[in-house]
């Protein structure tokens, strides 16, 4: 969903610009330092440079040397995201959009490198291609073979393909009504989604502690 939101944000605020994949912005660097149009290509080298970035990051958090200091790298990630996000919302309406690109593609790589999984299946949590052709094939398997977990992952799927088309409507219609501040959105999203991890790995570890062995002196 904060996937879809983002994007729309971007589009919607900085005039058609898409700053969550990188896709495009290396195919236009590409075409125009293709036609010498050096100021223009050296546009498009910021938020590539971000997104790298944003996976270093990412990955650096994973490290088993930071583990005394992050002890769970998905909460980091997520509140790295938030924070970034809310400093998003509070940038002055003068701000350059370059900075703004910056700091989306910046949290967007940081997203999709530490959310790699749904269930047990890669997936794509800021853009939808990837998704959308995993959900036509286990849909497809499914009706061919009539294959139960295929058909589970087809809708597992299809379900982030709506959400990010949710996000990307909200998105779209919260930035036309209130402008730069409906990056805010997909910060108080992601704080919920916060919420939701950290219940469930302390959910998780509790049961874990109630299934082990318990030593008893006789």
């Amino acid at each position: 969903m904060v996937g879809g939101a983002l994007d729309a944000y971007t589009f919607v605020s900085l005039d058609g610009v898409f700053a969550n994949a990188q896709t495009g912005n290396v195919v236009l660097l590409g075409i125009e330092a293709a036609h010498g149009q050096w100021v223009q290509a050296w546009r498009h080298v910021p938020p590539i440079l971000a997104f790298v970035a944003g996976v270093v990051t990412a990955e650096t958090l994973k490290r088993p040397r930071l583990a005394g200091v992050v002890r769970w790298p998905p909460v980091a990630a997520l509140l790295l995201e938030i924070v970034v996000l809310a400093g998003v919302g509070l940038l002055p309406a003068g701000a350059p959009d370059a900075l703004v690109v910056v700091l989306i593609s910046f949290t967007a790589s940081v997203q999709i490198t530490a959310f790699r999984k749904l269930v047990d299946t890669a997936y794509n949590s800021t853009m939808t291609t990837g998704n959308l052709r995993t959900a036509t094939q286990s849909a497809y398997e499914a009706l061919v073979t009539g294959d139960r977990e295929a058909a589970r992952r087809a809708a597992q799927f299809t379900a982030v393909i709506l959400a990010f088309l949710a996000g990307a409507l909200g998105g779209a219609a919260l930035t036309v009504a209130v402008g730069v501040r409906a990056v805010w959105a997909a910060a108080a999203v992601l704080t919920c989604g916060l919420a939701l991890f950290v219940h469930d790995e302390r959910m998780a570890r509790r049961r874990t502690a109630a299934a082990a062995p318990t030593n008893t002196r006789r």
